[in-house]
């Protein structure tokens, strides 16, 4: 039987409401997130007419809440993800169980997102208007179990996970990916770092050390994630890796400015990586502001960015072009459509 399996089985034996549970109401909650933006794309300074204009970039339904004082639940759906055949939880971000064994252990199971560190890829997908080529080619959610331990203090969270391997296909639905995460909040220093070997074909390994950082000064936040990427039995560094840098500034409560870098590289001559392919190097920059119309709140604002890529992309399927520029005009809403506590308590 299989690690994620065992934990799964004990999720399910646990989630019986038990006597010390006799005061708590059961609660959810249902947020609705969406993005709209108007696009301006060209490459080579020719408008590329089907990537411009306006398009609904996403639309999120998302219920959570608590079974118990202990077992809490959370979904997330893409309402508009076109469904494949061959996965019919395609537009199922997560759904899964936690289960809190005491104060420092929860357990969790179902489809979840595969812990790799780094704050782009931990960042929601809305809140993205400037991204690497992983990024744009990284599959994050996948069934799986994890263990997760916090500190007396709160400020770490240790986690083991075992999932389906990000790149599984119709035909190797077994392979599987490990991950080690650290998640840490020390006020101006939070964390998001990895380590993870995902089989990208049966029985080979491509190993990720995954470092997210995030610096908060005042108004300003850093986040600065490098990820370095090697096939089993390599130990070069620096030869597949990606950097990804975001600078935040709220000028005043309504008005707010970003900035974004990345940079994709692979120089190895092994197909191992999957999401950054042999002979890429890609620079992508980009920058703008966002007008938040309700004070001090984030959920609803206007964005307008324009971002550049230009180098080598091997992958002809890939996001990221040679000298191409977007100006996007993005509409982005966050909301809670209801939060609710039963008035009747189990007995």
């Amino acid at each position: 039987m299989r690690p994620y399996h065992v934990l799964i089985a004990g999720l399910l034996c646990m989630a019986t409401p038990s006597i010390a549970d006799n005061d708590f109401k059961p609660s959810v909650n249902i947020d609705l997130q969406t993005r709209v933006s108007y696009l301006n794309d060209r490459v080579d300074h020719q408008i590329r007419h089907d990537a411009s204009g306006f398009k609904g970039d996403y639309f999120l339904f998302s219920v959570s809440g608590q079974l118990t004082d202990r077992l809490t639940y959370s979904w997330r759906q893409r309402i508009n993800q076109k469904k494949n055949e061959n996965d019919r939880f395609d537009g199922t971000d997560w759904v899964y169980l936690d289960y809190k064994l005491n104060d420092h252990w929860n357990v969790a199971a179902g489809k979840q997102v595969a812990l790799v560190g780094g704050y782009e890829y931990d960042r929601c997908p809305i809140d993205i208007y400037v991204s690497s080529e992983f990024w744009n080619n990284i599959a994050p959610f996948q069934f799986g179990a994890s263990a997760t331990y916090t500190t007396t203090n709160g400020k770490s969270r240790f986690s083991g996970q075992v999932t389906q391997s990000l790149f599984n296909t119709p035909a190797n639905r077994d392979m599987l990916a490990y991950h080690l995460h650290w998640a840490g909040n020390y006020g101006w220093l939070n964390t998001l770092y990895s380590a993870n070997m995902i089989e990208y074909m049966p029985g080979k390994f491509i190993s990720y050390i995954a470092l997210g950082n995030k610096f908060n000064a005042g108004n300003a936040s850093l986040e600065l994630d490098f990820m370095n990427r090697a096939a089993s039995h390599q130990t070069y560094f620096f030869k597949d890796c990606s950097v990804m840098a975001r600078l935040n500034y709220r000028l005043i409560p309504h008005l707010g400015l970003y900035g974004k870098f990345t940079y994709d590289v692979n120089r190895t001559d092994i197909n191992a990586d999957l999401c950054v392919l042999p002979g890429t190097e890609m620079t992508a920059y980009g920058g703008g502001v966002e007008f938040f119309p309700t004070k001090g709140k984030p959920d609803v604002r206007v964005s307008l960015g324009v971002s550049h890529s230009a180098g080598t992309n091997s992958n002809p399927s890939g996001t990221l072009n040679d000298n191409h520029t977007t100006v996007r005009l993005a509409f982005i809403a966050k909301l809670h459509l209801l939060s609710w506590k039963s008035k009747l308590a189990y007995y």
